[in-house]
């Protein structure tokens, strides 16, 4: 069987070099081009030498025709970039925020920018798998989750589609700094985050939408309300969730093994969602695309806890996007994602 040939544009950021990492183990995919414009002309192993065996040479455009791109621009840029791409007809994988959101008045207000293909946003298919694997599969264009978003919605997904929680839905996360991408800012300073614990958005971060958005669509009462705050903690990778509901009346009073149930039941066929006899630590997840959740729920108050665990960088991002290409293009959906985490 002939292999499908990928390319990646901005190979320079975090997600895209750990897209460069996977791909590079894929048994059906040959990965030809790689773009970065600050880094154009230079080899790929002397930018990122744990890269070296590629071989590959990073240029400013895609040189070589690929069935399948990936994008890791920034927000904005991306859709300018892959916009043409669409227009010729290439699959496309975008992993910035660019299609994610189905609505194009939601842009101006937490990206800062005016969609300049609205009418794209309904053709996006939203690339969480447990969710919308049938359609991802017929896709042109797949939008990557963010990664605060996956763990909030592999988490609550469950009680929200089953309407067994009321609307009003807490999500506690933690990020290690690398979610905040490689370029230098003042917060992700050693000195700044070392020691520190940081909350921000807290007037609304931008994941809140694209959460709010897929869990509504799983709600028969369609009456979601998120409260979403992140933190950056003192880590390279890793997102940790905690996710907190309140049981509707009458529902769950079989205490944490009707509510385990739920879980394993929803999530039974799904290779990389799992649902864990204890509580999950972000370690448990490196270097792999694993979410890993533990819900557990408090009788005396009806109060549901679940805690949800992923790499920012794979379940997060890139291995997400190849667990989405292998559905676009009929492969196992574990091609390139079989190793284990790293640890400690």
């Amino acid at each position: 069987m002939n292999k499908i040939k990928a390319g990646i544009i901005n190979v320079t950021g975090y997600a895209g070099v750990e897209l460069a990492r996977i791909l590079w183990q894929h048994t059906q995919v040959e990965l030809v081009s790689v773009t970065g414009r600050s880094a154009a002309g230079k080899k790929l192993g002397d930018v990122f030498p744990h890269l070296a065996a590629t071989g590959l040479t990073i240029t400013a455009e895609l040189e070589t025709k690929v069935d399948i791109v990936f994008s890791a621009l920034t927000h904005k840029t991306s859709a300018e970039g892959i916009i043409p791409l669409l227009n010729k007809g290439m699959r496309v994988v975008d992993m910035s925020a660019d299609f994610r959101l189905k609505e194009a008045t939601w842009y101006p207000q937490w990206y800062d920018f005016d969609h300049p293909a609205p009418e794209l946003l309904k053709k996006a298919v939203y690339g969480l798998p447990e969710l919308h694997r049938g359609s991802i599969a017929a896709a042109q264009i797949v939008a990557n989750p963010g990664c605060y978003p996956t763990s909030a919605i592999l988490a609550l997904a469950p009680l929200v589609k089953l309407g067994l929680v009321e609307p009003d839905l807490v999500v506690d996360s933690k990020s290690g700094v690398s979610g905040a991408g490689r370029t230098l800012t003042l917060p992700t300073h050693f000195a700044e985050a070392s020691d520190n614990v940081r909350a921000y958005g807290l007037g609304g971060h931008r994941h809140l939408p694209e959460i709010s958005q897929e869990l509504e669509a799983l709600d028969p009462f369609k009456s979601v309300a998120v409260t979403f705050i992140p933190h950056v903690v003192p880590m390279t990778r890793g997102i940790e969730s905690t996710c907190y509901a309140r049981a509707r009346a009458g529902k769950l009073s079989g205490g944490k093994e009707e509510l385990d149930k739920v879980y394993y039941d929803f999530y039974r066929d799904e290779p990389y969602t799992r649902v864990m006899q204890q509580p999950p630590e972000t370690k448990h997840t490196w270097g792999s695309n694993l979410c890993l959740l533990y819900p557990v729920i408090h009788l005396k108050t009806g109060r549901v806890v679940v805690i949800s665990c992923i790499d920012n960088l794979v379940k997060g991002a890139a291995g997400q996007a190849v667990q989405n290409m292998n559905i676009m293009f009929g492969f196992p959906e574990t091609d390139g994602l079989e190793a284990l985490p790293i640890y400690p």
